[in-house]
């Protein structure tokens, strides 16, 4: 099979590799579509310590072609969604409820698993267990879930991670109240499905807050009621002078840098939620005012992967778009050949798209 390999960190290479044979618990799906977001940018990069040979793509979607030893749940010919973030259901922190921080993904002692052979020998690893970049993939069957809609293949690829941790953001972690003030800081992808997220809910004014005119314009049409450019003058006084003085209810960050992170806090009346996604490169720290934090009131808290509980939320999210509550033209989909990696990268980083999409299948 053909996989884009990262070699040496900034640098993808098409080649043709072996699937090594699947190890217990393990299940090869045929690729459809893998998004290309910034995170992968950074991961191609080398910013987050991915060691090559390995093969990118941290969520994706595809049809079960084989089942390894010891395999349940999943047939062969099943659809699924093969979601970034694993849902065993019996470790540490699965039995706490925090299938978010599950051990399949985190907790991996020997490095991410080996999936394939390449001409020269060497055997690369699935980034994110998963290794979306190629036209088939070896990943663990609890991270799977089995789809039945005709929503397109583009569409059910960002469900394993841009959809999940945006509108998770929303429904799962600040559980938004209909009649309340959101702020969403950064309208790429990821903040535009929690702008539709927000509308779905019932929120009353969607604050949406980005440097970029198009994305600003994306965000109006997913629902925002207000844009503004955060560039113009500080956001946090910009979200007050919208909000009587208060600021928000419910801040969303989906922007990355720790300063948007710290704005997104401060743009929260006393009482208020922000909520953080994003990430700078290893090693940023979040700086945040003690009084704020400690005597006003404020809920900061994270949301990996919308803190989905994927068996359940995935479903719902479907239903979703089959029945038009959600939007994903509004999103802005751009197609790219497993050939055209580069390409994507490169407009992921310029943000000349808003997300990226590699289909396998297409020449």
């Amino acid at each position: 099979m053909r996989a884009a390999i990262m070699t040496a960190p900034g640098r993808l290479e098409v080649q043709d590799v072996d699937l090594l044979p699947l190890a217990p618990g393990r299940i090869r799906v045929r690729t459809g579509a893998t998004p290309f977001c910034v995170t992968d940018v950074m991961n191609a990069d080398g910013v987050f310590g991915k060691e090559p040979p390995t093969i990118l793509g941290h969520a994706s979607m595809g049809v079960v072609e084989e089942l390894g030893p010891d395999v349940t749940g999943v047939r062969v010919g099943d659809r699924v969604v093969v979601h970034g973030t694993a849902e065993c259901g019996r470790c540490f922190y699965c039995v706490r409820g925090r299938t978010d921080q599950c051990s399949v993904i985190f907790d991996r002692p020997d490095g991410p698993p080996p999936v394939a052979r390449l001409a020269d020998g060497s055997i690369a690893t699935a980034a994110g267990n998963v290794g979306g970049y190629a036209e088939l993939m070896s990943v663990d069957a609890r991270q799977v879930v089995q789809v039945d809609t005709a929503v397109p293949d583009v569409v059910l690829g960002l469900l394993g991670c841009g959809v999940t941790t945006g509108l998770g953001s929303v429904f799962n972690v600040a559980a938004v109240v209909p009649g309340s003030d959101v702020a969403v800081v950064g309208c790429g992808q990821l903040g535009l499905w929690m702008i539709q997220g927000a509308r779905v809910a019932g929120a009353g004014q969607i604050i949406a807050l980005d440097p970029d005119a198009g994305r600003r314009e994306r965000a109006a049409a997913a629902g925002a009621t207000v844009t503004l450019d955060p560039a113009e003058a500080d956001p946090v006084e910009q979200v007050r002078a919208l909000t009587g003085g208060y600021g928000v209810t419910y801040a969303l960050e989906a922007a990355g840098p720790a300063l948007a992170q710290r704005q997104a806090v401060l743009m929260t009346h006393r009482g208020g939620t922000a909520v953080l996604t994003g990430c700078e490169p290893l090693g940023a720290e979040l700086s945040l005012p003690q009084v704020p934090i400690a005597l006003h009131g404020r809920t900061v808290v994270s949301s990996q992967n919308g803190r989905v509980r994927m068996h359940h939320d995935i479903p719902r999210f479907v239903r979703m778009l089959e029945d038009g509550r959600l939007d994903a033209s509004l999103v802005g989909i751009a197609e790219f050949a497993l050939d055209e990696i580069d390409e994507a990268k490169e407009a992921a980083r310029a943000h000349r798209t808003v997300i990226g999409v590699i289909v396998p299948g297409a020449r």
